[in-house]
């Protein structure tokens, strides 16, 4: 059989759930012990887009479907391992391109390109992770067409073949990467991989997963309680416009666009190559319509009183439910920052820095690619420069940075909380962007990043045996020294800040005031030489984070 749109949706749906089903067997598959298992729940919620896709979609041939999902997809992508993964649909989505269905060799042309795009993306790909089980997947689906072992319309018979070749490339992955092997672990990315791709392939054969029911209930909002009046903007307004040909193709009505977000709020604005759609609350529905016409006809148009709405729904005890966009800033300022972190004490010295917005993340709770285009267009610069401060969503915001159109975006190589303060202090106002780059990039790689934290199961690394609930210490990254308490832990690692002329303690949620004297002093006592600032960070999970610079 080969497959059409609807089809191909279902098979989305099926890897989507197989990944919430076992996402927390992902995170757990992450070769260090410590809590930032987070692979599962970040490709768990990539694909996850899927759901929001609009039905009028599902029914469309492979080409409109396929390019709808890697859009939604890109967007919600979060972490390393859910931007690999949907950069390797939104390849898989170009070879799809102006196919009404798709046959065996569609699908084997899919595969090798959703590798490359997905390699592409990646600075220095590492044999024995996500990228070799895509490879090989690529690799084996295009020999088997070349050789004719599947019929073109027996993408069931090639999509299983895929999967059996995927699961012998994980297996092998411990024999590629030795630091899987030493915790005796496949690939984490790999197998959250090859979990969606079974998914497929379930719904193939006619047993698409299900998604296990993990809903709570929630608290059903009171919008009794709502003044009327304090509808700020009272007509919904929204339209449809076919474009005149001049306006034909992808962005090509930004100018309607700025004006649609400076007219009222609740701004949805979408452009694709024939028609604009709207969606925004204003006082001016009028004005909405007369510039909606400069760019094409009026399909479809829809004006709705919400004060009059909100009064029905009141009385009716209904509930409404209002799209939400992001505002787009105008550039006031020739520079802005977007800076990535968590903890209250954290984010107040980024802002004292002069950071514009702030995006809260980290481990375990890594944004989308939608939620630093948020801080990005919330930021009233010309060219804003985005501190990821986290290595795991660097590559996040670098496709990000790709998708942002009216702004000049950089995207430093900060992968710590160190490493970002330390770009910020670096910044020169009257300097040009290359040079502030530069300098920023300098400043980042020259600062030592430490951290404290607790196993979350036993492991044995580099012949170090680490029980659950151990601390570890973190040296950029790597783990230095394990201990039964943070202020042992803390002391084992000021072997490696000899010779530091300026340490910053970043204390965590968790530690009160005499346990953050007790381990600025034991800082002091021994790196004697230091000047030595203790901040009340409020991070989750690192009991402290450490800036040590020479």
């Amino acid at each position: 059989m080969k497959l059409d749109g609807p089809s191909l949706y279902a098979l989305f749906i099926s890897a989507s759930n197989a990944l919430d089903n076992n996402k927390t067997a992902i995170n757990n598959m992450n070769v260090f012990p410590v809590p930032d298992g987070d692979t599962g729940i970040n490709m768990s919620l990539t694909l996850d887009a899927v759901r929001k896709l609009d039905e009028t979609y599902v029914q469309q041939n492979v080409s409109e479907l396929s390019k709808k999902i890697a859009s939604l997809i890109l967007r919600a992508a979060r972490g390393n391992s859910g931007a690999i993964l949907s950069l390797f649909f939104r390849g898989m989505s170009k070879a799809f391109c102006d196919c009404e269905e798709i046959d065996t060799s569609d699908v084997a042309r899919a595969f090798r390109r959703g590798t490359e795009e997905a390699y592409r993306a990646v600075m220095n790909p590492t044999e024995g992770t996500i990228l070799t089980v895509m490879r090989r997947c690529a690799e084996e689906a295009e020999a088997a067409v070349a050789e004719g072992r599947f019929a073109s319309d027996d993408v069931r018979g090639l999509f299983s073949h895929i999967v059996d070749v995927g699961e012998e490339a994980l297996a092998h992955t411990p024999d590629q990467l030795p630091i899987l092997k030493e915790v005796n672990v496949v690939d984490a990315g790999g197998y959250g991989f090859m979990t969606a791709l079974n998914g497929m392939l379930a719904a193939l054969n006619g047993n698409p997963v299900a998604r296990n029911d993990n809903d709570v209930a929630t608290k059903e909002a009171d919008f009794s309680t709502f003044d009327t009046e304090s509808i700020t903007f009272p007509y919904c307004t929204e339209c449809i416009v076919e474009k005149y040909d001049e306006f034909k193709g992808e962005d090509k009505a930004e100018e309607f666009h700025r004006f649609v977000g400076g007219i009222g709020d609740s701004v949805v604005f979408a452009e694709d190559d024939t028609i604009i759609k709207v969606h925004v609350h204003t006082d001016h529905p009028g004005a909405v319509l007369e510039n909606a016409v400069k760019f094409g006809m009026l399909a479809t148009v829809k004006i709705e009183n919400m004060r009059i709405q909100h009064s029905a729904i009141v009385s009716d005890k209904q509930e409404v439910k209002k799209e939400q966009a992001p505002e787009i800033a105008a550039p006031e300022n020739p520079f802005g920052f977007v800076s990535v972190c968590m903890g209250a004490g954290i984010r107040d010295t980024f802002k004292d820095l002069g950071v514009d917005n702030i995006i809260y993340g980290g481990q375990t709770m890594n944004p989308s690619t939608q939620d630093i285009i948020d801080g990005v267009n919330k930021t009233p610069a010309e060219v804003v420069f985005i501190l990821p401060n986290n290595k795991n969503i660097y590559l996040v915001a670098v496709q990000a940075s790709k998708l942002i159109k009216d702004k000049k975006v950089v995207v430093l190589g900060t992968r710590s909380v160190p490493q970002g303060i330390s770009a910020m202090l670096a910044f020169d106002p009257d300097g040009d962007v290359d040079a502030n780059t530069a300098a920023m990039e300098e400043a980042a790689k020259a600062v030592v990043s430490m951290s404290v934290t607790h196993a979350v199961r036993d492991t044995t690394i580099d012949g170090e045996k680490i029980e659950n609930g151990q601390m570890i210490g973190m040296v950029d990254g790597s783990i230095d020294c394990v201990a039964n308490t943070p202020e042992e832990c803390l002391s084992k690692l000021t072997a490696k800040m000899d010779g530091a002329s300026y340490i910053t303690l970043f204390c965590g949620e968790e530690v009160n005031e005499e346990q953050s004297a007790m381990a600025e002093q034991i800082i002091r006592d021994n790196v004697p030489t230091a000047e030595i600032v203790a901040i009340q960070g409020g991070q989750p999970i690192y009991s402290y984070i450490i800036s040590v610079e020479k």
